[in-house]
């Protein structure tokens, strides 16, 4: 690995550790497919646990192997140095730090805009009623993640800078508590954590991303490699993706309870946190990656981001219509 991607991945707090089965990983058999995932990552997670993909690759000759990552970052690495060919859905963000650092990678599909699925949070008697009213106070946030990005967007709407509060850089545990436990003023948190801290503690949201703030897509990924080699395979990853996708809308109390066994989140909470996420799986198109640009100069220009990142460089493939 280089200094250079070192030094971009290092930005990001120590959550972006490779776990055990990645970092093991072995180049695959010309018929396997090694796929990275988080626990979150909830359509692959479903797929990885009722065997359908695997019946949708057996056609083609394809076995899969599954590979969990504790983070977006180190799960992109392990595409960029050939451990792994296809990787779950990352925030927006983590594909534009893996740009800086020079990964060839492929937007391969996009789960559409969920604006409420990540919020500013205060306590339910705080005094702040605005976001303005958070000059000055300590905010715990997770540096570089979409949350990051949603704090900035709000902060310049309301016409303060980063430096008008004081950060915690946290990484979502460490968040929860602290804001549970009236630790920091605020805390800028995403679904699951999101709502389950809204039930336990009703917790009052200050600012979401709706209104154009902060879209929060979610994104797909493979090695650009990969994308032009294999266009059958992921052809039939994108099918299931966007059937999973819809079958989690029209079936939230199923899907739900099965997500509540993976995640170790009461089944309620993951109801109501799945209905602030859009879970529509599209076609990635150069026009929709407006926003990532957005991101990318707003992490340039506060040192998050050591380049300038053009995100529409990076290789989009389309899937074959049938």
């Amino acid at each position: 690995m280089s200094h250079r991607i070192k030094s971009v991945l290092g930005i990001v707090a120590a959550a972006a550790i490779i776990s055990a089965n990645s970092a093991n990983a072995q180049a695959p058999a010309p018929d396997t497919i090694r796929i990275g995932y988080q626990k979150s990552s909830t359509l692959t997670a479903i797929l990885k646990t009722n065997g359908e993909l695997e019946k949708a690759l057996a056609p083609l000759g394809v076995r899969i192997s599954w590979h969990e990552f504790t983070s977006g970052l180190p799960l992109l690495e392990a595409i960029n140095t050939g451990n792994v060919d296809f990787g779950a859905d990352v925030a927006d963000t983590v594909p534009l730090f893996a740009q800086a650092a020079g990964a060839k990678l492929a937007y391969i599909a996009e789960e559409a805009a969920s604006p409420s699925a990540q919020a500013i949070l205060v306590a339910a008697e705080s005094p702040i009623k605005t976001v303005a009213d958070l000059r000055g106070k300590k905010v715990a946030v997770t540096k570089g993640a979409g949350s990051h990005f949603l704090l900035l967007a709000a902060l310049a709407k309301a016409g303060l800078s980063f430096k008008d509060i004081s950060p915690a850089y946290l990484t979502p545990a460490d968040g929860r508590t602290a804001f549970i436990g009236g630790n920091v003023d605020a805390w800028v948190a995403w679904d699951p954590f999101l709502t389950s801290a809204q039930r336990q503690s009703y917790a009052r949201v200050l600012s979401d991303g709706s209104n154009g703030l902060a879209s929060y897509k979610r994104y797909y990924l493979s090695s650009a490699a990969f994308a032009d080699r294999r266009s059958d395979v992921l052809n039939a990853i994108f099918g299931k993706l966007d059937e999973t996708g819809k079958w989690v809308k029209a079936h939230p109390k199923e899907a739900a309870a099965q997500l509540a066994g993976l995640w170790g989140i009461d089944a309620a909470t993951v109801e109501e946190a799945n209905s602030h996420r859009s879970y529509r799986v599209g076609v990635v198109t150069a026009p929709g990656l407006s926003e990532q640009q957005r991101i990318a100069d707003a992490f340039f220009a506060e040192g998050l981001l050591p380049v300038k990142v053009d995100a529409g460089a990076a290789k989009i493939w389309t899937p074959k219509r049938d």
